[in-house]
């Protein structure tokens, strides 16, 4: 007998092992790295790098070769002649090939102010990212918990037909002694199939909201992967993590950027630049001959005046940090109202759970003295299953209440950003 018990031990040890458990917040890490909007955050990171780097070589010498030739219908001359010389007059078609180089010497941080401004791009659409991501929790929640329910029902089901079955037994020995009446059997065989039924429903209903789970976290969830109950633990007054207030702040940021690279597009830039190039003329006009030529320099420019169009675009930067100032403090009243919801349906549901125990407590009590009566025949199985069924109702209720009060501490999380 010992053997035995050690055996079954085991099996239910190996059994509870194997099952697979499926927490919320697996469900949300599940869902931040499988969702497709996921793979966006690296996406952008490699389009910033390329974008970066092509601004970084404005830094690196240009080199362009060049090659012209024209005719022109008129050229130089000269309306007299000098004593004891020769000049040509120019070809009329004249040829040119050039290698210029032009190094960017100076412009007052202009590329690196450029490469900053897509460095913060790059932050706030990765937080846009987030926020979208962060969005999928309240989903989340509103699916898991409803499979949650329906699997909590679905063990209440369990339960229920498990008791009728074995108090079909204790009527079906009563009705061999004549104690009660043999319909009285047959009244809970039939409530026996209505829990089929419902089982039947609950179960149709549970894998339905199973895989639309499944494809929201983009991971194949078993029919027997079995959801796990969160802790229902108190609310906890922290400060608010929203991704939403980051997404404000780094907007501004992107428009302090935007608003430094306009300041250095003003600044003068200073510039070297080197020709090489053979041509017919060269530089000498009055050599009439192919020759080569080569030119060194500097080359500065400044755009003193524009008219205002600078002030006038960093005007309009700080109006689009005000309209950002407006959503963000839009948004914590918004946020506000939905935590002051949450609190308020979380003491609702408290306060209903500590009634629905003290209603099942007295439903208990009503439900054994009826299996008494009906084992000795004092009430009718009609009457039995009237309370009976009250009784499972009221289990039902507080099933539903515990999962009502675990999703609204739950969201209560989410809009606080914990």
């Amino acid at each position: 007998m010992r053997f035995l018990s050690v055996i079954i031990i085991f099996l239910m040890t190996f059994s509870m092992e194997a099952q697979q458990v499926l927490s919320l917040e697996e469900s949300y890490e599940l869902a931040e790295r499988n969702y497709p909007l996921a793979r966006q955050g690296e996406l952008l990171g490699n389009k910033t790098e390329a974008e970066v780097s092509e601004i970084q070589k404005d830094k690196l010498p240009r080199i362009d070769l060049n090659a012209q030739a024209h005719y022109q219908s008129e050229v130089i001359s000269f309306p007299f002649q000098l004593p004891n010389t020769t000049m040509e007059t120019p070809n009329n078609d004249q040829y040119r090939a050039t290698l210029d180089v032009n190094q960017l010497i100076y412009k007052g941080g202009s590329i690196d102010a450029r490469s900053a401004l897509k460095e913060a791009e790059l932050k706030t659409s990765q937080q846009e990212v987030a926020v979208n991501l962060y969005q999928l929790k309240g989903r989340i929640n509103q699916l898991y918990f409803s499979v949650l329910l329906l699997q909590e029902q679905e063990a209440l089901l369990l339960s229920k037909q498990e008791q009728v079955e074995s108090q079909i037994q204790e009527v079906e020995t009563g009705v061999k002694y004549g104690a009660v009446l043999a319909s009285s059997a047959d009244v809970l065989k039939a409530e026996l199939l209505k829990i089929d039924q419902q089982l039947i429903q609950v179960r149709a209903d549970r894998n339905k909201l199973r895989e639309n789970l499944a494809t929201l976290l983009s991971t194949e969830i078993d029919e027997s992967v079995i959801l796990e109950k969160p802790y229902t633990q108190e609310i906890e007054l922290t400060e608010n993590n929203r991704p939403e207030l980051e997404l404000f702040d780094l907007k501004k940021q992107q428009l302090e950027a935007s608003k430094e690279v306009l300041s250095k597009s003003t600044t003068p830039s200073l510039s070297g630049f080197a020709q090489a190039g053979y041509g017919n003329p060269g530089l000498n006009m009055l050599d009439n001959s192919f020759q080569d030529f080569y030119m060194v320099g500097l080359r500065a420019s400044w755009n003193v005046f524009d008219w205002g169009k600078n002030k006038e675009a960093k005007k309009a930067l700080d109006i689009s940090q005000d309209i950002i100032e407006t959503e963000k403090e839009s948004f914590l009243v918004n946020n506000n109202m939905e935590l002051q919801e949450a609190k308020n349906e979380i003491l609702k549901m408290e306060q209903t759970i500590a009634t629905d125990n003290e209603i099942l407590a007295l439903r208990e009590k009503v439900i054994k003295a009826s299996g008494s009566q009906l084992r000795n025949g004092v009430i009718t199985s009609s009457e039995y299953l009237t309370e009976f069924n009250k009784l499972f109702e009221s289990k039902i209720d507080q099933k539903v209440h515990e999962i009502q009060l675990a999703l609204a501490r739950a969201n209560f999380r989410i809009a606080k950003g914990n």
